[in-house]
């Protein structure tokens, strides 16, 4: 009888030090987790010079057709205003 307890002892110590490994190795991940959000400084001035740039490129490049866009969408709410307005 004594012998079974012993086992089953045993066996319960071994599944506390499974269930104490893993609830470290859980925090550890956290912290990692924590620590690389911490990191992360958001948008430096670097990022948002190049994203202007990108977009003075766009506007440059299709200059013609959003041009035409605007003219159309601008026509479309004059008409649209004057058979309102008669």
């Amino acid at each position: 009888m004594n012998r079974r307890k012993e086992i089953m002892k045993k066996r319960t110590m071994t599944e506390e030090t499974a269930i104490t490994e893993s609830r470290q190795e859980e925090t550890a991940r956290l912290k990692d987790l924590g620590a690389f959000v911490q990191e992360e400084e958001g948008m430096g001035t670097v990022e948002i010079i190049l994203i202007i740039v990108v977009l003075i490129s766009l506007v440059m490049i299709f200059k013609t057709q959003l041009r035409s866009l605007v003219n159309r969408v601008f026509q479309k709410i004059t008409q649209d205003s004057n058979t309102i307005m008669s």
